[in-house]
């Protein structure tokens, strides 16, 4: 199971670097949408999600009325790219390092006594996994929205036609 995680990490990691480098320095505080985050939230959110990797290894599980959540700081594409390879790698090396039967632990997303989640560690690596898949297609509309050419993810896209 190991390998074939950090299989899927990297294909996606590769996927994840080039919708990243396209978020526009101009446009970080804009969003489609009353409802919607802004756009360097969403960004940042995205290049932190290999995080989770480790996260799910080597904790227990994330309480947010003891460990509120503060996105890292970025004011361009080049930052947030910066971000996302230190992020892939602490996930990347934390993964390389684990065992299968690591991945059996429970871990519990709460915040104080209300529980979110709770999963095996496996299944919050691969949460944090669609995590990543999900908001990368908002980040697709985003950047549709702004006229932005969107380059193919699993295939090809209308302005990028290579697969």
């Amino acid at each position: 199971m190991i390998e074939l995680l950090l299989t899927e990490l990297a294909q996606e990691a590769q996927t994840t670097r080039k919708m990243l480098a396209l978020v526009p320095a101009d446009k970080l505080d804009w969003a489609p949408h009353e409802k919607s985050m802004k756009m360097k939230d969403l960004s940042v959110h995205i290049a932190e999600l290999p995080t989770w990797v480790t996260l799910a290894l080597k904790t227990d599980g994330l309480d947010f009325a003891t460990e509120p959540y503060n996105p890292t700081s970025v004011s361009n594409a080049t930052e947030l790219l910066a971000l996302f390879e230190k992020s892939y790698e602490d996930g990347r090396s934390s993964l390389s390092q684990a065992t299968d039967k690591d991945l059996s632990g429970t871990w519990v997303l709460r915040n104080a006594d209300q529980i979110y989640a709770t999963m095996t560690k496996y299944e919050t690596i691969r949460h944090a996994y669609s995590q990543t898949i999900h908001h990368r297609a908002q980040l697709g509309v985003y950047l549709r929205l702004l006229n932005i050419p969107i380059p193919g993810s699993y295939g090809p896209s209308a302005d990028d036609p290579s697969f």
